[in-house]
This record gives structure tokens, sequence and C-alpha cells, in this order.
């Protein structure tokens, strides 16, 4: 095939137009405000990307691999589309395959719950189910190589596929939204990491903009990313599968850029859980175990900027919605099976809202 002739070009035009017209037609995410006692001199605000078409953070990283895809001439008319992914990743990608009319195959462990595979099935993907879950990469590989179509591998190209610098990405959309704010500037941003590609788009970005803005990065149980980024190790493994969907993972991925993280946090998934359910309870905000984990973090460094007397902002992620987790974080059969002990956790969130003393468990 040639992949220079006009046909070839102008289908890809239209695949841009499409994919660009998603983002052009939802205004941006919402940034909501959390409340907190104005004597502490302290904002923290939730940047909700639970509302974007596919319900996830994971929405914008799918639009940037397709654009970086077509961008790249990897993606053309009839390209089949892999990618090794069992959850939002694949729910999102599924969409903008379906979008720009390329066929979507997900390749995930067999154990995968039907609720998810149901989710992308919805967008029009397909779900090719693998045994061992370590193999899904190998095997999304050699069948984009089959078919002679492309594997997006999200866990390599998520930290380039976004333009960093800008061009609506989600720092610059964070930091346009707070500069009415009493404290526009924030004194830190706080996300987890999965493939990487987020906490490397806002870290380069502060960078970029030479703004004092500090970035914590938060980690579920089991992960590789902090043990990795504490101790330098970039081949860091754990080889333990993540409780937390959407973050956490077994082996320190490509995407993941430890230089541009000023602090981490290892969360443990109670925690994550427990903080999940107290933003409901509190707000009335569904949100999913990431979500949780980033709030651990956000009221650590709360508390610390409380006990320096030091005012400012803020911000993290709702990364999506709770209504997905009905089923697992939010059912206290699913919990009491895990193993977790919410209460000490919900007692140490009560207690610190209260009254701005930080006590976790020990």
């Amino acid at each position: 095939m040639d992949r220079s002739c006009a046909r070839t070009r102008a289908w890809v035009d239209e695949a841009m137009r499409r994919v660009q017209a998603d983002a052009n037609r939802s205004a941006d995410t919402h940034l909501h405000v959390f409340g907190l006692p104005p004597e502490w001199g302290v904002q923290v605000y939730l940047k909700d990307e639970s509302v974007h078409p596919t319900g996830s953070l994971k929405h914008r990283l799918a639009r940037s691999l397709f654009l970086y895809g077509l961008a790249n001439g990897w993606i053309v008319e009839g390209t089949t589309v892999v990618e090794a992914s069992s959850g939002s990743t694949a729910v999102s990608e599924a969409y903008f395959a379906r979008l720009i009319g390329v066929p979507f195959v997900a390749v995930m462990p067999r154990t995968t719950s039907p609720e998810k595979v149901l989710l992308i099935e919805r967008q029009g993907g397909r779900c090719h189910f693998v045994d061992d879950a370590g193999a899904v990469y190998a095997e999304a590989e050699q069948l984009a190589r089959e078919s002679g179509g492309h594997y997006l591998d999200q866990f390599t190209y998520a930290e380039r596929a976004t333009d960093w610098r800008g061009n609506n990405n989600i720092a610059e959309s964070m930091l346009a939204q707070m500069s009415h704010e009493p404290y526009p500037v924030p004194e830190w941003v706080v996300v987890g990491a999965g493939t990487g590609g987020t906490s490397a788009t806002i870290g380069r970005y502060l960078r970029y903009r030479r703004l004092p803005t500090r970035l914590a990065v938060v980690d579920p149980e089991g992960s590789a990313f902090f043990p990795g980024w504490a101790s330098g190790a970039t081949e860091y493994r754990t080889g333990t599968p993540s409780r937390i969907e959407g973050i956490g993972r077994p082996r320190m991925e490509p995407s993941f850029v430890p230089s541009v993280i000023d602090r981490m946090f290892p969360v443990p998934d109670a925690a994550s859980v427990a903080a999940a359910r107290h933003l409901h309870d509190v707000t009335g905000r569904w949100a999913g175990g990431s979500t949780g984990t980033n709030l651990w973090g956000v009221w650590q460094l709360v508390a610390q900027m409380l006990r320096d007397g030091r005012s400012g902002s803020v911000v993290t992620l709702i990364c999506d919605g709770g209504e997905r987790y009905r089923h697992s974080y939010y059912d206290d059969d699913w919990v009491a099976a895990q193993g977790m002990d919410l209460a000490p956790y919900r007692k140490t969130l009560d207690t610190f809202l209260a009254s701005g003393h930080w006590d976790p468990p020990a």
C-alpha cells in the first residue's frame, strides 16, 4: 500500500479532524473546591476527569495516543489498533477507534471482571484474553504484528504522545483554571502513576513554565514506582498487580519519569479506599480508588503546610467516577474479602478535617 497516496492522507486528515473535534465539543473538566476551614489558609482543588465522554482521566491519554499514531503514519484506514489494558485506558481507546472507524483489540488477563469487558465491548472493542497477566505486553505486540496493525503501547508512549509544553494538556488546563483563585500558583500538585504519562506531563510543564509548584506522586501497595524512585533502580520490579485500578504497576514502566517528581508517598490500599469513601460522604462525589490514593497524599501535604504555618493551594485529580466500583471499593463484603480494615484510616481523615491534626495508623 502506498501510504503517501492522496486517499491515505485524506483518510488520516478526516480521522485527525474527528479526534480533535471530540476535544472541542466539550468544555474543559471542572475544578471543584474541597471546603476546608477558612482559618487554615489552605485551599484544596479537585480536577474532575470523570466528566470525559468515557468517564476517566484515560480519555486524555487515549486521545493523545491516537493523535500520535495518526501523525506518525502508524494508524491509517483499516489499521487494527491493539493495546495491553483491561481498564479505563482500553475503554477510552475503544471509543476513539470506533470514532475513526478502525478495529480495536484489548489484550487482558482472563481474570478481568465481566463489567470491564462489557464496557470495552460497548465501545466497539474486542477483548483478547491471556492466562498469564505478565504476558499481555508481548501478546499485544504479536497481535499487532500478525494483523499488520499498530500496538498503541501506552506504557512506552504515554510520556511522549502528549505535548507537555501546552496545547491544552492537563497541566496547562489546571493552571489556567487556577488563575483567579486566592492562591493561583499551587504549592503542590498530587497525582498517581499508571503509565507515568500524567506525572511526566505535569512535572515537565511546571519546569517549562518556571513555576515553584512541586509535584507529589502517590503509589499503592505492591507497585514498583515508589521503591524504584526511592532507590533510583530504573528496572525495579515487584511482580505484584495493584488492587487500585488505574495506578501502580509491577514494574517501572518506560513512560514513568522519576526525575520530574519532587516527592512520593506509598499509600496503603485500605487508606485509598477509605479516602474515596470519605470524599463521597463529605461532598457527595463518587470517585474510584485512585482518587482516594491522591487524597491520602493531599491531606499529608496539607497537614505539613499547617504545621509549617504556610498558606497556599493543593490540586489533585478525580481520576474516574465511583459508579464503576459499586461492587468493589464501595462494597463492604468485597473490602472484607480483601482483608482491608478501613476504620483506622477513616478515623484519621475525620480527625484531620475536624482538627487539622494528622495521626495516621501505625
